[in-house]
């Protein structure tokens, strides 16, 4: 109903969110297969694509948008994400944003004609989220908080597609599925379908081992603002990983696997490669939420 509403243009666009491919990834136990779900094949470049759709087809059915601007705390990609959206479809877009955040992500943001304000990096994600509530409290007739942390359409979107993609994918012969936690969505989403198709399949959440740390997208959930969508029933273990070894796994999936893919990425695949150690057989899912080139002028990608 929605989409009979948008431009072909839009309706072309948002047709090619989702069914990215399940690619195999090195693993160091023969008898583990870890597969990797390449996000980097959306439209706009990650797995935020999915979610910023759902919230955003949301907003129209409401009679949000395009009447207000959309309004959101973002690290990057979801705000990218939605841009794009409000570039196809028509309407204003308006981020809070770490100022630390990668410059390409930056200058993605301005291509699609996004506004960003820019937040204490210090506060991180948090300090993004809080100012983007002012926002919205000061200016109701301008702004229509999306909030990706607390809407529902963020997980409904995994459940609905990517888990049932996986789900295809795999035949249904998945037995973990790794996800990084950041807004959580993905994981909360993707693991409540699954674990209804398949109850004794295991889910890890992959979250930053240190509250300071440089994994752009997740959250250290012990020390920052809990998202509202966070279930905690939906997770069999957490397993943290260092900035250092998230880095290092985005390096090898480069070097080994040729998939140039981004530093949360890395990390879910660092957590993968260390559960392929624990357990003796099964084939681990993960997402990798997005692409190595908008991270390409941080220097760690050249450290020995």
């Amino acid at each position: 109903m929605v989409r009979a509403g948008l431009s072909a243009n839009a309706r072309a666009i948002i047709a090619h969110i989702g069914r990215t491919p399940l690619i195999p990834l090195p693993s160091p136990n023969p008898a583990i297969q870890i597969l990797g779900k390449a996000e980097w094949f959306n439209p706009s470049g990650s797995v935020k694509d999915r979610p910023a759709w759902w919230i955003v087809k949301a907003g129209l059915v409401a009679g949000h948008l395009p009447r207000l601007e959309l309004l959101d705390a973002s690290s990057g990609n979801t705000g990218i994400a939605y841009a794009m959206l409000g570039a196809v479809i028509g309407f204003k877009v308006t981020l809070c944003m770490s100022a630390n955040v990668s410059p390409e992500r930056r200058r993605m943001l301005e291509a699609y004609g996004a506004r960003v304000v820019e937040t204490d990096p210090l506060e991180g994600s948090d300090g993004a989220i809080r100012r983007a509530r002012e926002l919205a409290a000061a200016e109701p007739m301008r702004f229509w908080y999306a909030d990706q942390y607390g809407n529902p359409a963020n997980p409904k979107a995994h459940y609905a597609t990517t888990a049932m993609e996986i789900w295809d994918q795999t035949n249904g012969r998945l037995t973990h599925f790794v996800a990084g936690l950041g807004t959580t969505g993905t994981l909360v989403g993707t693991s409540r379908k699954l674990r209804s198709l398949k109850p004794d399949i295991r889910i890890i959440g992959v979250e930053p081992a240190h509250a300071l740390h440089g994994i752009e997208g997740l959250k250290h959930l012990a020390t920052e603002l809990r998202p509202a969508i966070w279930d905690e029933s939906m997770v069999d273990e957490r397993h943290g990983v260092s900035t250092e070894e998230a880095q290092d796994a985005a390096k090898r999936l480069a070097r080994e696997a040729g998939l140039c893919a981004g530093v949360s990425s890395g990390a879910a695949y660092a957590a993968c490669r260390h559960l392929a150690t624990q357990v003796e057989r099964g084939t681990l899912v993960t997402v990798l939420p997005d692409g190595g080139t908008r991270y390409l002028s941080e220097g760690w990608w050249t450290e020995p």
